[in-house]
This record gives C-alpha cells, structure tokens and sequence, in this order.
C-alpha cells in the first residue's frame, strides 16, 4: 500500500477480530488479524505494520512481553494493549514500556479507531523525522539546469522511469551532477512525499557498512550496545539513493543483492527476515563492468542495478550549458548571501565556456564561489576568475586577455595576499614601492 497503512490485531476472542477487521479496514487502513501469540508473530514477522493492537493476555502469551519484541524488532511501530480487567498496574506498566495507549473492554469502536490513527500519526511523524536525519534534502535538490542534447535526453529518460519502481544507475565522471538526477526521479515519482534516504557509500565505515545498511540487535557485535535500525528501514516505503554504489564490499553486496531480488532482509544477529517496499537509485563514477572484470563488483548484484542507467555526460561535453549553469548558481548564492542579483560580464562567461572543466559541474559552482569574494560591486569581472583557469583558456586559444588585465589581476592577488600591504606586494611582484602605487593608481585598486 503505497499511500496506506497496515494494522495487526490480536486478541483470541473471534467475535472482536470480526468487528475490528470489518469496521476499521478502509481505502487507506488495512487490517489483518491473529487469534493468538504464535499466530500474531507469525504474522508480524511475515508482514510491515504500522500498528498492532493486542490483548494484553492471551492463552499462550503476554501482552507486555510481546510489546517488547515489537518495539525492539520495530522501533518506529506503536502498539496499543486491549485489558478486560481494567488493571491500572498492567496498563501504567504497558506505556512504562513503550506502548502508546491501552483500551479497556468492552469498548467503544469510535475509541479504537481514534487511538489506531493518532498512533499512525505518531509513527509518521517518528519516520519523517528518522528520514531528516538520514537525508541530504537539506542540502541537496538542484535543478537539472541545460537545454544541451544531452540533457534533454537525460530529462527524457526521467520522465519514462520516475514513475515506475524500477531500480535506476546512474553513471558519470565525479562532479557531474548525478545526484541532482536522483533527487529528479524522486521528485517526479509517486513516492515523492514518501521517504527519501541518501548515503554515499564512500562514507561509510567498513566495519559498520552491513550495520548501517540493516541495522543490528544488541550484543551483535562489540560495542552493539543496544539495538538499532539501518537503512532499510528508514526508505520503507519510500526510496534509498545509494551513492558511490562501487565502494560498497563485495560482502555486503550479497546482501544488498537480496534485497533487490526478495524484497527481504536480516539485522544483523537477528534470525527473522524483514519485508521491505523501496525504490532504489543508484550512482557510481566507476565503470562497474570493469569492477565486475576484475572480481571487485558482484556480477549478479551489476545486472540487477542496471536495469535502467542514465549516463551523464561530463560538463565539457555540454558547454553549452554553462552559461544557464553560471546564472542558476549566482541566483542561488545571491539568496543564500541575502545580497542584491550577483552578475557576471560576457567576457568572464566566454573564458568558463572556453574551459575543460576536469572537476566538472562541482568544479565551476566552487570558481563561481570564489570569484564572488573577488567581485566588484557584484560583479564577477575576468580578474576575478582564478589565474590557472584564464591563463590555461588564454592558452588554448580560447580567449586573449591583454598583458594590462593579466598585469592588474597579479597585482591585485598580490595585494590581497599580503593583506593590503604594499611595501610587501611590491618586494613579492619585483618592483618598487613608487611602481606599485603608480600601478595601483592606474589600474584602481586603490
């Protein structure tokens, strides 16, 4: 149930199952029942709830007992305990323990259904707040920004696939922009106000990796001290980007690979398998075929990923992109700076057009951040570009600057290097101080 939630109740008196299965199941609320401990179980280790609802004494069980095991296999979980004794100890004890509500019988059917959605509620605001915290939303979704060919198969290919589950690759030189394609998918997918997890494989610790992808349970491992859920968990639902996905161990790849293909997965030390529903996405800068060739990728775990790649092309082969790049980020970092509409001459948009961009997409936003420290008036002028970047254009034929702008530029990094101190610029440049004050006066910089 993508917009929808799932309800287990328990409880061995047949007639309540009845009146609670047929009552409460509606469009958005599915409820599945169990006439006993084993049975409830069973089913909860089979199936992903969002809340249980259990007698509190049942023949063969414990209600306490099982709110424990809920809580611990599912944190996010609530669980709401039914009494027919009215027993204040079992029910102070029950929230003592983490239930979120008890209900005493006989009760009323309007009671049930208004406890069961407020626990709902809290579970979806436990898991907004775990996806927040396990996401880069905060920092991330930029606009695919480009009218270039390949961009416009790019977009393309996002508009067939984003609404389907099917798992996504997509490849490109480091800087390229490849999770803004991600967060794209994801924008224009129907889990869009789903849960939307990303992690960079290369972060991960490599003792860790299986932990945070599956979580554990407490004495697991050294230093397990308590139990914790990974991952998978937080994207139920929604969609795991997996970045740097070639970073990951070929141990871990096996698991993952389980994933993809059983919609199932194990904590670590936990004998039980959990049911997951999540759309993946990832991305890599390596050529994972050649991983697959060299015993580094999982053959089985490449093919599964890639299903459906979207390539994306390194910035030099889409120069016609920049100058709508350039515009898109000042207009960013005027709003970030809470400055008037940075601006930028044509001859310093000719000299990034004219450049290779090794660094790519990552490499201009970092130029374009450093050159607002040197604008004049908010303006990004030629000088203020760095000198490796026009010096390396002016090479290549790209653009000419005259030796009196190259000559102004020197001077003034001079300048700003030694912190306006001209006696010290000037023995730096090789040139007296009188040449220096001439300069400065001539060129402004003043």
């Amino acid at each position: 149930m993508a917009n929808g939630y799932k309800v287990l109740v328990i409880d061995d008196e047949e007639s309540i199952l009845r009146l609670l299965e047929h009552e409460l199941t509606t469009e958005e609320r599915t409820v599945d029942t169990a006439a006993s401990a084993a049975a409830g179980l069973e089913k909860f280790s089979k199936g992903h709830y969002d809340v249980v609802v259990s007698d509190i004494r049942l023949p063969d069980g414990d209600g306490l007992d099982m709110l424990v095991q809920f809580k611990t296999a599912y944190p996010d979980i609530e669980v709401v305990l039914i009494t027919g004794h009215g027993n204040i100890d079992n029910a102070v004890e029950a929230m003592r323990i983490g239930a979120y509500d008890y209900l005493t019988k006989p009760f009323h059917l309007d009671r049930v259904e208004l406890v069961i959605e407020r626990a709902y509620q809290r579970v979806c605001l436990q898991r907004e707040n775990r996806s927040f915290r396990h996401s880069n939303q905060t920092v991330a979704a930029s606009k695919l920004i480009g009218n270039s060919a390949p961009i416009k198969q790019i977009k393309y290919l996002i508009s067939r696939v984003a609404p389907t589950d099917v798992a996504v690759l997509i490849t490109g030189e480091s800087g390229v922009g490849k999770d803004v394609v991600a967060h794209s998918i994801q924008e224009q997918s129907e889990r869009n106000e789903r849960p939307f997890i990303v992690k960079n494989c290369a972060t991960l610790q490599k003792e860790l990796m299986r932990s945070e992808l599956f979580g554990h349970t407490r004495g697991s491992f050294t230093g397990a001290t308590d139990s914790r859920d990974g991952l998978m968990t937080y994207a139920d639902t929604g969609t795991l980007f997996l970045d740097e996905i070639g970073e990951l161990p070929l141990e871990v790849q096996g698991a993952l690979l389980r994933v993809l293909e059983a919609k199932m997965y194990r904590r670590m030390g936990e004998k039980n398998e959990r049911h997951v529903d999540i759309r993946f996405l990832f991305a890599t800068s390596r050529n994972l075929a050649e991983e697959v060739e060299a015993g580094r990728f999982n053959e089985a775990l490449y093919h599964r990923i890639n299903v459906f790649n979207i390539p994306v092309p390194p910035l030099c082969r889409r120069k016609e992109d920049i100058p709508l790049l350039v515009e898109h980020f000042l207009g960013r970092m005027s709003i970030a700076m809470r400055r008037e509409r940075l601006t930028i001459t044509d001859k310093a948009v000719q000299c990034l057009t004219h450049y290779d961009w090794p660094g790519n997409i990552r490499e201009l936003r970092n130029v374009l951040e450093r050159s607002i420290i040197l604008a004049e008036g908010g303006v990004i002028t030629n000088q203020a570009l760095p000198r490796e970047l026009v010096e390396h254009v002016a090479e290549q034929g790209g653009t000419v600057f005259s030796l009196e702008e190259m000559e102004r530029e020197h001077i003034q990094r001079a300048l700003q290097f030694y912190d306006g101190n001209r006696l010290q610029a000037a023995k730096a440049l090789g040139i007296g101080r009188k040449t220096l004050y001439r300069k400065i006066e001539k060129f402004g910089l003043g």
